[in-house]
């Protein structure tokens, strides 16, 4: 798969994952937001749930969940880290979520998967 087939399978995964929170009543702050410390693919918010969502598309369910080892979280968790001051509101609770796309399944929405 070339890079740019790649990059457009990780938007349309990305558009299907915010799509996905709006079904559940979340509101979409930001898409992809780069930082000198890595990337956000979603920023969402539900009441007073603030999420840094990361997005992954795998072909199997067995791949998806090999896709986000602790490097990558932690990537995301500094991303976050940086973010937060924009986003976030005074009592909010923060956290990193992961939504995993597998053709013929619906998403699976991990809340809180870091913990670090």
């Amino acid at each position: 798969m070339s890079r740019r087939e790649a990059e457009r399978g990780g938007r349309r995964a990305e558009a299907l994952a915010a799509w996905w929170l709006r079904l559940k009543m979340w509101t979409i702050l930001a898409q992809r937001v780069r930082t000198p410390r890595g990337e956000i693919d979603l920023i969402a918010r539900r009441g007073t749930v603030l999420a840094f969502v990361e997005v992954k598309a795998r072909a199997s369910a067995a791949d998806a969940d090999l896709s986000l080892d602790d490097y990558r979280l932690r990537r995301v968790a500094a991303a976050a880290e940086a973010l937060a001051p924009r986003y976030a509101r005074p009592g909010d609770t923060l956290r990193i979520d992961a939504i995993f796309i597998v053709p013929g399944r619906w998403p699976r929405h991990v809340e809180n998967i870091w913990r670090g």
